[in-house]
C-alpha cells in the first residue's frame, strides 16, 4: 500500500487535482461507492470522439507523467487498467480481467487479493488525458482515459494487418509498407490494370479440401486490390471461392465494384460486388461467402477433359463508381 499511496501523492502534487492523502482510502465491493467512468470497454460512449477525429486540447495539469502511467499499467498483462482495478491488502494493484487468472493470488507479494478495489486509482484515471498510441501515425486526438481504449479500436490512423491469406502473418504497418512487404517477403504478383485474365491449376482436385492459391495484387485508380481464390468446405460440400480486398478503409472502398467471370464448356457464372477492407481478415470474407462460389464438380466442368484436374480461368475488372 505504501508504494500505491507514495506514487498517487507524487502525481497529485504534479497535477495539483486537490486529492489529499486523507481521502485516499480502499473499499471493499460490498461497500464501496458508484464510480463515474463506465465498468467496461463495451460500455464506453465515445461516439462523439470516433466520429470527431480534430485534436482536443488537454486540459490543464492533465499531462501525465511516466510513474502514473506505470501505477495504471496491469503487472499481469501489462495493459492500462479499468474499473474495477483490484488491489491486495498491501496496495499492489491488476485490472480485473487478470484477477481469475492468479487464483486471488497478488501476482507481486503473492497475499490472498479478496475483493478490495482502488477507487483512488480509478479517479485519478478518470481525471487524465492521453494522446491516442497511434499519434506516430497521424492521430492528433488527445482522449480521456476511458474513451482512449474505444477510440484506438476505431482509429482511421491504425495500422493494417498484411492481407496474406498463405500463413499467418503478423506483419503491420501502412498500406505502402504492405505493398512492399507483400512484393519482397511474400513474392506476390503484381499487376498494373484494372481488368485481369487467371489461371488456377490443381492436381487431384479430389484430395483438396482446403487450400490457398498465390495472392494477386492490383494496382489501379491510384489504389491496391489483393484478389483471393480459395478451396474450402461449405457444410458438407467442397467448393471454391474467389473475391476481392481493397487495400484501405472500408470507406473508401465502398467507391469501387467489380465483377468476376468463370465459364467452360459454352457455359458461365458470373459475380458483382463491392470489395471488402483489409480490416476484414480473408477468413472473414470467405466465411460470409461474399464472392464468387462455385462448387468444385462445376469448377471440373469448366475444367473439361476428364475431370481429374482444375483447369479454372477466373476473368474479371475494377471499376469506380461515380
Amino acid at each position: 500500500m505504501d508504494m500505491v499511496l507514495q506514487c498517487l501523492g507524487v502525481y497529485m502534487d504534479s497535477i495539483s487535482i486537490g486529492l489529499s492523502m486523507a481521502s485516499v482510502t480502499y473499499l471493499d465491493d460490498a461497500h464501496s461507492e458508484v464510480i463515474d467512468p463506465p465498468k467496461s470497454e463495451e460500455m464506453l460512449d465515445v461516439t462523439e470522439l470516433v466520429d470527431d477525429h480534430t485534436q482536443h486540447s488537454p486540459k490543464p495539469n492533465a499531462m501525465v507523467s511516466g510513474n502514473v502511467r506505470e501505477l495504471l499499467e496491469c503487472p499481469v498483462c501489462l495493459n492500462a487498467m479499468y474499473p474495477p482495478i483490484h488491489q491486495c491488502s498491501n496496495g499492489h494493484t491488476l485490472c480485473s480481467g487478470c484477477k481469475p487468472r492468479v487464483h486471488n493470488r497478488c501476482p507481486t507479494c503473492r497475499h490472498e487479493l479478496g475483493n478490495i478495489r482502488c477507487l483512488a486509482l480509478e479517479k485519478v484515471a478518470a481525471s487524465l488525458e492521453l494522446p491516442c498510441k497511434y499519434q506516430n501515425f497521424g492521430c492528433l486526438g488527445i482522449y480521456p482515459y476511458y474513451c482512449k481504449l474505444k477510440h484506438e479500436s476505431q482509429c482511421q490512423y491504425r495500422p493494417y494487418t498484411c492481407p496474406y491469406a498463405g500463413s499467418e502473418c503478423t506483419v503491420a504497418g501502412d498500406i505502402q509498407y504492405l505493398v512492399s512487404h507483400l512484393k519482397d517477403d511474400h513474392k506476390v504478383d503484381m499487376h498494373n490494370g484494372s481488368t485481369f485474365n487467371h489461371r488456377y491449376v490443381k492436381s487431384n482436385p479430389h484430395e483438396v479440401e482446403n487450400a490457398t492459391w498465390m495472392l494477386t495484387v492490383f494496382s489501379c485508380f491510384g489504389q491496391y486490390f489483393c484478389l483471393h481464390f480459395e478451396a474450402f468446405q461449405l457444410g458438407m460440400a467442397p467448393v471454391y471461392i474467389a473475391f476481392l480486398r481493397f487495400m484501405g478503409d472500408d470507406a473508401e472502398a465502398k467507391n469501387y465494384s467489380y465483377s468476376l467471370e468463370v465459364g467452360g464448356s459454352g457455359r458461365k457464372m458470373t459475380w458483382q460486388g463491392v470489395p471488402r477492407s483489409i480490416r476484414d481478415s480473408h477468413r472473414k470474407v470467405r466465411d460470409s461467402y461474399d464472392g464468387l462460389i462455385i462448387q468444385r464438380n462445376m469448377a471440373l466442368f469448366f475444367s473439361g477433359g476428364d475431370k481429374k484436374e482444375l483447369k479454372l480461368r477466373v476473368t474479371g475488372r475494377i471499376w469506380k463508381e461515380q
